[in-house]
């Protein structure tokens, strides 16, 4: 017996160190591969001579306000939606895009639409996509790659692109460097506009999904002025990191008949439905509007994980840093939107402390039976009974479902202090945005602004859009605001019984940090 299970512990010793040689082997030559394949440095392009639309229309607003940034909330869909494609149609010189997820579905098309009309007409465009959501979709991105003033890189890709095992077996390998994923959000054009923010290129993103499909409930801030440059060097900063790799290093012999690439295009863009769309949220808007909505100040701060943060590096402080020391400083009141909220055992003494001291905390996140990911509510869940008992707040955003669909779902990462300031941006509370992937937002002082926030989060936080929790004995309690429903529950309200026990397993594993 003794010596079965000596052999057995002889042979997983040796299937370890086979996995760990393996692992290390492939990271290796990951890395010579990566080295090999990174395409040429570039930069920001200068404002300057000809002017183009965008500088006609912001150059005079940034002389009037000197030093100052404009900026303005779009917590509505359409309203997302319409500046990006109003700046891509008024772009003259440059598109600097990043993004964690581009769908290749209605608003994607119309938007890559308006890329490529872009690029036709001049204007220089480098994409920048996370690999993990890329996959699958490569043809249309290879082909917009093939347009002389297209460039498209992807961040921390995997090599192995077509094969499905290889690329699970490439990704389980090199767990530890592809876990590490670039989160941010950000569309520049030229060098004029900015907008930052949670929202991803999707439908759901936009309020274009009908019939009682899930949309998302998101928040962005469109940016001009000042600080528009320091946004540029961020995005710079990541387009020339050697996680960024030209798409076509990763597939070498693709071709695509351009021809039919274009018709393709064309005629996704051309259906009704993206007529629809397009109407109901551009419709005759123009970029005036844009200008129209700023609000001026010279309060901004522009907080960006630095990209050495994928490989694990604290060079320079990150930006979870930033948003505690912001939190630390408040004086009477946090709200906080985050669609996941796993704050770990240091951001949990963290608000217990705020409250200890007299600080009002008032969460918002999302209800099991709204959220995207149960896995990461099963972390959450086991921060509920201490934060009631400290004296916070909880919010859990679950607005009725619609006969036959699903209910939307909270996206919005907003942290509003004191009344006086925000932040707006891509990081969610929760251990994986703040120790893993690289995350980008906006810090502001601006009252009209904040008050906009103040009122978004009370429209998601109402009874008739969220649960309200308590501690009644030492138990969770919901109140509830729906029809048909008791006014107080003692289990997750709407939320099915296997998801209940899924989430409650999730709570007692010690997988938190990667949720």
């Amino acid at each position: 017996m003794i010596l079965t299970a000596l052999k057995l512990l002889a042979w997983l010793l040796a299937l370890v160190a086979l996995v760990t040689l393996a692992s290390w082997s492939g990271y290796r030559s990951w890395r010579r591969f990566a080295r090999q394949a990174r395409g040429p440095g570039s930069t920001a392009l200068p404002c300057g001579e000809p002017k183009t639309a965008l500088d006609r229309l912001f150059a005079p607003l940034e002389a009037a306000h000197p030093g100052q940034s404009g900026l303005a909330n779009l917590l509505d869909n359409a309203d997302a939606f319409a500046a990006r494609a109003l700046s891509a149609q008024a772009a003259g010189r440059s598109l600097d895009l990043m993004y964690y997820i581009w769908r290749t579905d209605l608003t994607g098309w119309l938007l890559l639409a308006d890329l490529m009309a872009a690029a036709d007409r001049g204007v220089r465009i480098r994409l920048l996509l996370d690999d993990v959501n890329v996959q699958g979709f490569d043809p249309a991105f290879l082909a917009l790659n093939q347009h002389p003033n297209i460039a498209v890189r992807l961040f921390n890709p995997t090599r192995n692109r077509g094969n499905v095992i290889r690329r699970v077996l490439e990704m389980l390998l090199g767990m530890t460097r592809f876990n590490r994923r670039m989160h941010g959000k950000l569309w520049i054009a030229d060098g004029r506009l900015a907008i930052l923010g949670g929202r991803n290129i999707a439908d759901s993103y936009f309020g274009a999904l009908e019939g009682g499909a899930r949309n998302a409930r998101d928040a962005d801030v469109m940016l001009t002025g000042a600080r528009v440059a320091e946004v540029s060097a961020v995005f710079d900063s990541y387009w020339n990191l050697g996680l960024a790799l030209p798409i076509l290093t990763l597939w070498p012999r693709f071709r695509i008949n351009t021809g039919r690439f274009r018709r393709r295009l064309a005629r996704h863009a051309g259906t009704s439905a993206a007529r629809r769309f397009h109407t109901q949220s551009v419709g005759a808007r123009d970029p005036t509007q844009l200008a129209a909505r700023l609000h001026w100040t010279d309060q901004v701060q522009v907080l960006a994980d630095p990209p050495e943060k994928a490989y694990g590096q604290r060079t320079k402080p990150w930006m979870a840093d930033a948003i505690a020391a912001l939190l630390d400083g408040a004086k009477r009141e946090v709200r906080l939107i985050t669609p996941y909220f796993v704050p770990g055992t240091p951001g949990l003494e963290r608000f217990t402390a705020l409250l200890a001291r007299g600080v009002r905390v008032r969460l918002l996140t999302n209800a099991l039976a709204a959220t995207d990911h149960v896995l990461v509510h099963g972390a959450y869940r086991i921060y509920r009974g201490p934060l009631l008992t400290a004296g916070a707040s909880i919010h859990e955003f679950a607005p009725p479902r619609p006969p036959g669909g699903r209910r939307d779902v909270l996206h919005s990462k907003v942290f509003i202090i004191d009344g006086r300031q925000a932040v707006v941006g891509s990081l969610n509370l929760d251990l994986r945005s703040a120790l893993t992937n690289t995350e980008l937002g906006l810090q502001f002082e601006e009252p009209e602004l904040v008050a906009e926030l103040l009122a978004h989060f009370d429209r998601l936080a109402a009874p008739d859009q969220a649960y309200a929790l308590a501690l009644n004995d030492g138990r969770l309690h919901w109140s509830v605001a729906r029809p048909g429903l008791p006014m107080q529950l003692d289990v997750e309200p709407e939320a099915r019984w296997r998801m209940r026990a899924l989430s409650w397993i999730i709570g007692h594993l010690p997988i938190h940090g990667y949720l």
